[in-house]
């Protein structure tokens, strides 16, 4: 018996415990991008790596108080639509209130646009994109966490967000330069990446991630990797 007791607590020491842990919303009220499926199992296995948990859903229901306290940050990851009535609106106001974090990926900015409050959580509002091609990048802060791997010129193939909302305060990582492509619409200083405080909590937001291959690009996992590991405060 004693030797049994002993093999269990083994067992038990060898699971890792997670001090953190995050939530990946992917609810859709409009389009669905088909690369949320390549996002989840992706952010999980950058949790299994980096030590923090990482649960999913889709359903807004769990947007409560007493669930969300569960949680060091929220991922909206390619949300699209009016997700959130007003109760978990109001819920999720709390949470980041109380030092929580937010992390946004891609169209996390074609979400809620009818409360103001989370246009500026996330920090811009998505207009238009032309067609998916190549572009280049400017890092413009490589000082930051999910940007200091980041080469200061970053050429990669997205989808490319033009924006009809930015936000104030915002603390700028990436632009975008409009004459590589065809199609920009916010001139020479078209932001792409940013961080903030925002209300008592942490806001990083990344326009990248639009495709598949982002979810197996190691240069893009490392900079939304870092942008949760600043949003839920992981040393």
């Amino acid at each position: 018996m004693r030797k049994l007791f002993l093999m269990a607590a083994v067992w038990l020491m060898a699971i890792p415990a997670f001090a953190k842990s995050v939530l990946i919303f992917s609810k859709t009220a409009g389009y669905h991008h088909n690369s949320i499926a390549a996002g989840i199992p992706a952010i999980i296995k950058l949790g299994q790596e980096n030590g923090f948990s990482v649960d999913t859903t889709t359903n807004a229901a769990l947007f409560t108080e007493s669930n969300l306290k569960k949680y060091d940050a929220v991922i909206f990851l390619s949300t699209t639509g009016d997700v959130l009535n007003d109760e978990q609106q109001e819920a999720f106001k709390k949470y980041i209130e109380s030092g929580k974090g937010f992390v946004g990926v891609h169209a996390a900015t074609d979400t809620e646009y009818d409360w103001p409050w989370y246009g500026d959580l996330v920090g811009a509002y998505f207009k238009s994109h032309p067609k998916q091609q190549q572009a280049t990048f400017h890092v413009v802060d490589r000082n930051f966490i999910a940007t200091k791997h980041l080469p200061e010129t970053w050429s990669r193939f997205d989808e490319l967000y033009n924006f009809k909302y930015i936000a104030k305060g915002l603390h700028i990582l990436i632009t975008i330069d409009e004459k590589s492509y065809t199609g920009g619409e916010n001139g020479d200083n078209h932001p792409m990446s940013w961080y903030h405080d925002y209300d008592g909590g942490r806001s990083f937001y990344t326009e990248l991630g639009h495709t598949d291959e982002s979810y197996v690009d190691p240069l893009y996992l490392k900079h939304l990797l870092g942008g949760i590991k600043y949003a839920a405060r992981i040393k």
